[in-house]
């Protein structure tokens, strides 16, 4: 009964709002073994010992479990309480980068780049940075060496306008290395769009090439031999080709994130809808006769609603 009222009833709000219930009913079966305990028809010191038998084994399991286990649990507690990231976040811990799926008492499922799903244990999480990509925007950048018979200040033109024409804002250049052979230079812009970011990187580096090879600048290595005998103002620039935008592209993001993305708007759409049907239970009780019956047909709707995509995500 306790389990139908406080998790069965709920269930489509989904793991992120169970969680706090999940751990009053975890509480509530301790306290009802103790009750049980305490009720039996034995004598005071058989249950005495029956008590001291449960409070062993209790202990055993928080000892046994106590790195694994329990340890994730107390964990997934604590990123609850600091929250550094939520369902759809692009989060990168070590070498594990993708979006974040679903947020477990346990673990955490995140989708790659490759689309696969990866479950980091919670005390992984909290045992290790965690770079979360903020939802104001990202720097997206790249890197190139080029002669030093360049202009910095053509080279710098050339890249920022690149940047612009894959969308980056306030682009900025860098000169990364003074090297023996080459200067360094780095590329970098604000993508105020994260859900773009896989496809933003590709972009920016298609775009330096275009714009560079436009603009005759050379992109070769100085230590380039060629048996060939050339001109002395030979470029190794490929010839420039009209090329036509596919309109119906594939975006990278749509294909390789395509849980994460699901996930983060059923989220959003689970919390409008339970914000919509608070809303409507605080007007249920100023509300007259006729209207509550309005107001609760309009409620009973939206929980099966609710009820309804926490049944296709399952499927899903």
């Amino acid at each position: 009964m306790a389990h139908h009222i406080i998790i069965v009833r709920f269930s489509e709000n989904g793991n992120e709002k169970l969680f706090s219930r999940q751990l009053i009913m975890l509480g509530l079966t301790l306290v009802s073994v103790l009750i049980i305990i305490l009720s039996l028809p034995i004598s005071e010191s058989s249950r005495n010992q029956v008590i001291a038998l449960v409070g062993l084994v209790i202990s055993g399991i928080f000892a046994f479990s106590s790195s694994t286990i329990f340890a994730n649990l107390l964990a997934g507690i604590m990123l609850r309480i600091t929250k550094p990231f939520r369902t759809g976040d692009f989060v990168k811990v070590q070498d594990n980068f993708g979006r974040v799926v679903e947020r477990g008492l346990l673990d955490t499922e995140i989708q790659t780049e490759g689309r696969d799903l990866v479950s980091i244990p919670n005390t992984y999480l909290i045992t290790h940075p965690v770079t979360v990509t903020r939802t104001s925007g990202t720097i997206v950048s790249t890197t190139l060496s080029l002669g030093y018979d360049l202009s910095n200040s053509d080279v710098e033109k050339a890249l920022l306008e690149a940047a612009t024409n894959c969308g980056l804002v306030d682009a900025f250049v860098q000169i990364i290395e003074l090297g023996d052979f080459s200067v360094t230079y780095k590329i970098s812009g604000k993508l105020e769009e994260i859900k773009n970011l896989i496809s933003a990187r590709s972009a920016l580096n298609k775009q330096v090439l275009d714009v560079l090879h436009s603009q005759k600048i050379e992109i070769m290595s100085p230590t380039f031999v060629n048996q060939r005998r050339l001109a002395e103002d030979f470029k190794v620039i490929p010839a420039k080709k009209v090329v036509k935008t596919e309109s119906h592209a594939i975006a990278v993001e749509d294909v390789a994130f395509d849980k994460a993305e699901e996930a983060e708007k059923n989220e959003q759409y689970r919390l409008e809808i339970t914000s919509q049907i608070e809303q409507m239970k605080e007007s249920l009780r100023e509300a007259d006769e006729d209207q509550k019956v309005s107001i609760k047909s309009k409620i009973d709707a939206l929980e099966t609603r609710l009820k309804q995509t926490k049944s296709e995500v399952k499927e899903g």
